[in-house]
Parts: structure tokens; sequence; C-alpha cells
């Protein structure tokens, strides 16, 4: 790492606010202009970044946006996250609880894969046993962990009954989590997949394209397109070119200098995915110096989250209040934070840490992060701390934060509250970034999980996240859109979708004006 001086590298002027409102042709949920009624017809030709020649079309293999792209076009899971984050059903029609919320009943609805064969409860069965099974490290094991496999069965070819090891109230967002799509039984080849989602395969070339055509037979209706092509450009601006020279009509992750200058000219649409990216500091709570609850809560009121979301997210967003998920279902609203300068400094002082050098671990490994821990270390010396800011490696820059950093920049996709808390702030959570173990903490997430009643659960929650709020080592300051543009022409893109929901990269839904 190297220390970073904060006006040889940040030229942040305070960008005029921009709208987060849609300027997207044809998105019924924003009132974004329309391009007339849905059409059938055409190849959308979608630009997204890619993975190279490693790239696999193994949707339980998924990390990327274009692989995530790529798997919901081609396969379906039992459900999926709703704009709030609440699990919507897909290939389940429906679930029920036992009392002791340790069983579940899951009834498919009729579903067929691309060959013709149905949706099964065996082909549940096997793709959550493959993606579990020893020494896998696939993406959606450790949400589906904690399913009994041996102790669950197929009760009928549309019925499946899942033993849980522990009571689990919030188990459908297991159901929803990223990877775990249904694959035919038996399947161990996926150099020519099927599937049941709304396209099938024509051609895929690892790191270059893939091309899907319609499946008429889609339990969801039949996709408007004939085509679908994903084509794998990883420069920002090559991506934006692509889209203002008509070779693309959908063009993924566009920067907030690519939407602030295009969106205006009217070449190209641009759409701002709300609630997309959340923006904040981690700081490990079981060392010095933020062992010291005093010093945690001097952050809490140093940072001036207006200007944060002013210069680095350049007006594209909102305020954070550096409890997760605002906008998400269970998020408990607090008392708005704003900059209060001399209370921090009482509370340095109160911490013993006047003049106290901290380092502060950055990268350019998101967009942002650089930006605001530079922004960040110049308010820090108005209440007498020098925050030393170090630009890490952005390849290892979240294992090595996790491992070594008492101070981060953090940035955060969206997530349902119930993942956030297990995989993140749990005794037992493996990206623990904040090192939050509390007992207390943990009986209230295995007391929720028990409660059978949302009431009763989101009152809970709710006094989980008042003591984060209060003592936790998260400062979250901003929430970010997510952009991506399209052509003037394309219709029946949801503006109102965070990225990686169901709607979101949502093909099948889309048509060509």
């Amino acid at each position: 790492m190297f220390n970073l001086d904060r006006r040889r590298f940040l030229g942040l002027a305070a960008a005029g606010a921009v709208s987060t409102g849609t300027l997207l042709a044809g998105c019924s949920p924003g009132g974004a202009p329309a391009v007339g009624a849905p059409q059938r017809g055409g190849r959308l030709r979608a630009a997204f970044a890619g993975g190279g020649s490693a790239e696999v079309l193994d949707p339980h293999d998924c990390d990327l946006y274009v692989e995530i792209a790529r798997a919901k076009a081609l396969f379906d899971k039992l459900a999926d996250y709703g704009n709030d984050m609440s699990p919507q059903p897909r290939l389940a029609e429906r679930w029920e609880p036992s009392a002791d919320l340790l069983t579940w009943r899951i009834t498919l609805r009729q579903a067929a894969f691309h060959d013709g064969r149905p949706v099964r409860a065996a082909d549940v069965l096997h793709s959550y046993a493959r993606i579990t099974e020893p020494g896998s490290s696939r993406r959606a094991k450790s949400s589906l962990s904690v399913i009994d496999l041996p102790g669950s069965r197929a009760v009928d070819d549309r019925t499946i009954e899942f033993r849980l090891k522990r009571p689990y109230a919030e188990f459908p967002n297991a159901l929803a989590t990223l990877g775990a799509y249904i694959i035919p039984e038996g399947t161990t080849d996926f150099a020519r997949p099927v599937g049941s989602g709304p396209f099938k395969l024509k051609s895929f070339e690892p790191g270059r394209a893939f091309l899907g055509e319609r499946n008429p037979d889609y339990f969801d209706g039949a996709p408007l397109l004939d085509e679908l092509e994903i084509v794998v450009t990883n420069d920002e601006a090559a991506r934006v070119n692509a889209l203002l020279g008509k070779q693309v009509e959908y063009a993924n992750d566009l920067t907030l200098t690519s939407a602030r200058t295009y969106e205006a000219g009217g070449q190209i649409r641009v759409l701002r995915l709300p609630r997309s990216n959340f923006h904040g500091l981690a700081m490990k709570v079981d060392r010095p110096p933020f062992d010291r609850p005093e010093l945690r809560e001097a952050m809490f009121h140093l940072v001036d989250r207006e200007e944060l979301v002013r210069s680095v997210l350049q007006g594209s967003g909102q305020v954070g209040n550096d409890v997760y998920g605002q906008g998400y279902r269970y998020y408990a609203e607090m008392p708005q934070r704003k900059q209060d300068l001399n209370r921090a400094r009482d509370l340095v002082r109160k911490a013993g840490a006047e003049g106290m050098t901290i380092d502060f671990d950055t990268s350019d490994a998101s967009t942002g992060l650089k930006e605001a821990a530079l922004a960040i270390s110049d308010q820090a010396r108005q209440i007498g701390l020098n925050l030393n800011v170090r630009l890490g490696n952005k390849d290892t820059y979240w294992s090595d934060i996790a491992k070594n950093s008492v101070l981060a920049s953090y940035r955060s996709g969206g997530m349902p509250l119930d993942s956030h808390f297990s995989q993140r702030l749990l005794t037992t959570s493996t990206t623990n970034n904040t090192a939050w173990r509390r007992p207390e903490f943990d009986a209230l997430y295995n007391t929720a999980q028990s409660t059978l009643d949302e009431r009763g659960r989101a009152e809970i929650y709710a006094r989980m996240q008042r003591q984060l709020f209060e003592e936790g080592g998260f400062v979250w300051w901003g929430v970010s859109d997510w952009i991506v543009g399209s052509a003037p022409n394309v219709g029946g893109i949801d503006d109102a979708s965070p990225a990686n929901t169901l709607n979101w990269a949502r093909f099948d839904k889309v048509w060509l004006a």
C-alpha cells in the first residue's frame, strides 16, 4: 500500500444534484416516456463487462453481472428478490412453514425445461445437493447449508419438503439467493445447458458473446424478443461508444460521468436503478482504536454525508444513516444523523484519541472508495484525527481489509436485511469485516428466525438495527444508483428495480420499437 494525498488525487467538484428519476423509454413504473405498445420480434444486443476465456454457463458458479444476466436468461430459481428485497415466488408457486419453522413445504408451479421435461422436485433436490456438496465454494452454498438435505424429500413431482437444521423464518430468502438456480437432475455438463428460463441457448463464446432464442413455452410468458445477444466489453467507454454507434441497444454499468454527459442529448436513454449500492466505512470493533465506543461514535458524527453524496456520488443518490438497507423490507428508520463536529471533538477527547494517526485503507476496487476516503480524511482533521489514507491492491482489497484493516472504505450491493445480518454481523459470519461479535445480538437474530409472526420479527430486527446505529462498526453514509443505458427504441425495462433483483436485466420483458 502507499499513502495518498487528497489534493493530488482528488478533484471533486460538488456537482449539481442529478435527478434520480429515469429517462429510459418504455419504463412504466417511473413515468418515463413510452416507446409505444409492446412489439414482438428482433434481437436485443446487450453489453456487459466480462470475465474472459474462463467464463462458463454453469449457473451455480455465477458471480459477475454478465454471468448473472446469462444465468437468468437460461435458468430459474424457486424465488427471487423484489424491489424491496422481499422474496417473490418464481418456480415455487407457494411455500408453507411448519409451526416450529423447521420444515418448509414448497409447491412447484407447472414449468418445463427447454427439452420439454417438467421441472420436478427431484431436480430441485439435485440442484441444491450439487451447490452444497463437500468441497464446493459456490456462492449459494452458505445460504442453502441451513437445509438438512438427507432429511428432506420429494413428496411428489411438484412438492418438496425441506427439513432445516434450525428454525429459519426467512427461509424463502435462501431460495432467492444468488446462484440458487434449478437444473435438470443428473446435469454435469454445461457446454450446451438446458434450463427452464425465457431463452434457449443458441451459441456461446466465453469472454466474447452469448446468443439465446425465445423460449415459446416459458411459464411466465414467452419473451417478446426473438433473440438476446450478450456481448462482453470490459471498458466502460467502449460500452458507451457501442451504444452511441448503434452496435448495441443496452449497456450495463455506466459511470456517473457518462450518465451526466449523455442523458440530456437524446442519443441514449439513462436508467438509474435506485438503492443498488450502499457506501460506507468499516471499523474493526475488536481492536484498538475502534474498540473504544466513543471513537466509533465520533466517526458517526464526523462524516458529512451531504458533501459525500454531492461530490463522490455527484448527486446521484441519497444520504445514508448508518443502518444498512434503506427502502428494503424490515429497514428501521432512525433519526437522521448530520455532521456535528463539536460533538465529534468531545468524543475524540473522551476516547483519548486527540492527535491520533489511524491507517485508513481504500482502493480503486469499486467506484468512489478512494474519493470517499480522501474526503473523510480531510473532515477528520477538523476534530483532531489524522486518517492516513492508504491505497491497496484492487485485486486483493476485500480479502486484505477483512484480515488486516482497522478502518476501511466499504461498499455493498443489495441484499435482504436477514442476509446482511447473517453474513456480516454474527459471531459465526464469514465476512464479518467489522469484527462485530455480540452474543446478545446473535441471540436476537436467532429469536427473530424462530418467530413466525412477521410483525414480531420486524420488531426484533428494529432492536438489532438500533444497537448497530448506536455502537456498530459500519458508517453507511450514502446510497447510490446503478446506471445502465439503452437505445431510445428499447421498451419494457423496469426503472425501479435495484441491481440483482428479479426485474434487473429482465430481458424477457423487453421489446424493440
